[in-house]
């Protein structure tokens, strides 16, 4: 790990966590009584941009890039505007490889673990804000 990688990784992750922001920001008004911005627009396009990339500049591939490019795009600007990509691909390559069970207890524990502890944390930080009912202070916050 470089100091140069480390820059280009954050970079990337600058970028994507703006992009982040000006989708949420864009898809506001659609996302009041569902967060259709995360989930189509942010989760689903990470998903799909990390995959594609990934497959299709690998170093046998047809299309290879530098290892940097891919930390660019791979790490830095998918993991800045999800890790739910990360999620994704990683539940690929275990479905791929034929590890069904792995694989599907991953989606639970993701999807368990990951809402409790934002329940566990939204419930101690509510006691010690005075009992406070919301969980984001700005509409924008709900969705990113």
């Amino acid at each position: 790990m470089s100091f140069y990688t480390c820059l280009i990784v954050m970079l990337g992750g600058a970028l994507g966590t703006l992009a982040r922001y000006v989708v949420s920001v864009l898809t506001g008004p659609y996302s009041r009584m569902m967060p259709w911005g995360t989930i189509l627009a942010v989760n689903m396009v990470g998903s799909f941009i990390i995959a594609f990339f990934g497959t299709l500049t690998l170093a046998g591939g047809r299309y290879p890039v530098s290892e940097n490019m891919r930390l660019f795009v791979m790490i830095g600007l998918c993991g800045g505007y999800t890790t739910f990509s990360s999620f994704s691909l990683q539940t690929l390559d275990l479905l791929r490889i034929g590890a069904w069970g792995r694989a599907l207890l991953t989606i639970g524990l993701s999807v368990f673990l990951c809402v409790g502890a934002a329940s566990v944390g939204h419930v101690l930080a509510s006691r010690l804000n005075h009992h406070a009912i919301m969980v984001a202070q700005a509409d924008i916050e709900e969705e990113v």
